[in-house]
């Protein structure tokens, strides 16, 4: 008989790991806010992100926008709603953390209560996304700028 999972256990994936998500709204990208026209400035990260420049921004945002037909034809909810619906339905996935820059931005939050995911909406949204962009990113993006040594 296999042995129960202890109380504190109970949300981990099978092999007991723990994954938190970070970034999790893609600075932003899956908000349904940004246009081809968003210009980012100052210190923002986004300004040195390959996914918020040139041919690939303009990709990421025809994704979102099938994305966010698809969120609005299936379920009635925006694209913002589905990502962090994507984020909770995950099994692997224990703790989603996206940034809030004000009370206000945490109002999505209720839209995902009530519904759900299932393996082909999973399946729908990797097609949509294999559909529209056609040089992902890797996970270099999340490393510091390389520096030259002016000595």
């Amino acid at each position: 008989m296999p042995s129960q999972p202890a109380a504190d256990s109970a949300l981990l994936p099978e092999n007991g790991i723990a994954t938190i998500t970070y970034g999790g709204l893609c600075r932003g990208l899956q908000t349904g806010k940004m246009r081809e026209d968003t210009y980012f400035t100052g210190d923002d990260l986004r300004k040195n992100d390959s996914k918020f420049q040139g041919e690939r921004y303009r990709q990421c945002l025809d994704a979102m926008a099938e994305l966010d037909r698809f969120a609005r034809e299936r379920y009635g909810k925006s694209v913002l709603a589905l990502a962090l619906r994507w984020l909770v339905d995950h099994s692997e996935v224990t703790t989603a953390l996206w940034g809030a820059c004000g009370p206000e931005q945490l109002d999505p939050v209720s839209e995902i209560e009530g519904w759900s995911l299932d393996r082909q909406a999973f399946k729908d949204m990797d097609d949509i996304l294999g559909r529209c962009i056609k040089n992902p990113v890797g996970p270099e993006f999340m490393a510091p700028p390389s520096r030259e040594n002016n000595d």
